[in-house]
């Protein structure tokens, strides 16, 4: 965390593509194990962020820290200190599932002691355990969802970003995957989740909502909800973006 003890600070931070905008002075602040959601339209500027606090994009303004490192300085080593899950499922279909976590140990540079009780320790803690020898190209889209969870999380990260995590899979494997990120929560992993399932930014501590490069609203969804005289956060985020 950066010296005033956030998980993640954003003063500013802005991203110009020419002529065009995607990211507009934002600033906000993630507390260490909070479940934080980054909620927009598409094109609302949301990956862009989350690409530029990953260390993946260099910002065109402003400043952020990720796990008390400055991205602007040191991006290589917030890239070593986070983890991150895509939108798309980026793993390896012709290796086995332990052989794709025991891949993603050594691009963090766990030892073997290390790549061996934190591969078994998640096969464990995501239900895969059945699974260690099967071929990743033969899991349901559901458990290689938490495979890709368990290769972001293998090396302990103290800022883990999930892009649209839960996207095309059934209500019941959703449910179960944010029961692993409470989890993961809970043991101090902070959380950084965008979706475009509403039902899922009742499920954060403080849920943000871009709108055209810019931060529209940032608080708990009961506030929200409250402030905009909502009865979920479907209503609330319509309210926003077509005001």
């Amino acid at each position: 965390m950066n010296g005033n003890g956030w998980a993640v600070e954003a003063r500013e931070l802005t991203r110009r593509f020419g002529d065009f905008t995607a990211v507009d002075r934002v600033s906000f602040q993630v507390r260490q194990g909070e479940i934080f959601g980054f909620l927009g339209a598409n094109g609302a500027g949301k990956t862009t962020a989350i690409r530029m606090l990953c260390g993946l994009l260099a910002p065109s303004g402003g400043e952020a820290w990720v796990d008390g490192i400055p991205i602007l300085t040191q991006p290589e080593r917030v890239k070593l200190r986070i983890g991150y899950m895509s939108q798309k499922f980026s793993l390896y279909d012709d290796l086995f599932v332990l052989e794709n976590l025991e891949f993603y140990g050594g691009i963090y540079g766990l030892s073997r002691k290390q790549i061996v009780q934190r591969s078994g320790e998640m096969l464990e803690r995501f239900g895969l355990a059945d699974y260690a020898r099967s071929l990743t190209a033969d899991l349901p889209l559901g458990y290689k969802q938490r495979l890709a969870l368990g290769c972001a999380a293998l090396h302990h990260p103290g800022v883990l970003f999930l892009d649209e995590p839960t996207s095309g899979v059934d209500p019941i494997a959703r449910r179960r995957f944010w029961e692993m990120i409470y989890d993961l929560a809970e043991s101090g992993t902070t959380v950084f989740v965008t979706t475009h399932y509403m039902d899922e930014a009742e499920y954060c501590s403080r849920v943000s909502i871009m709108v055209d490069g810019r931060i529209a609203a940032l608080d708990s969804p009961e506030k929200l909800k409250a402030a905009q005289a909502a009865s979920s956060m479907q209503d609330v985020f319509v309210n926003l973006v077509n005001r």
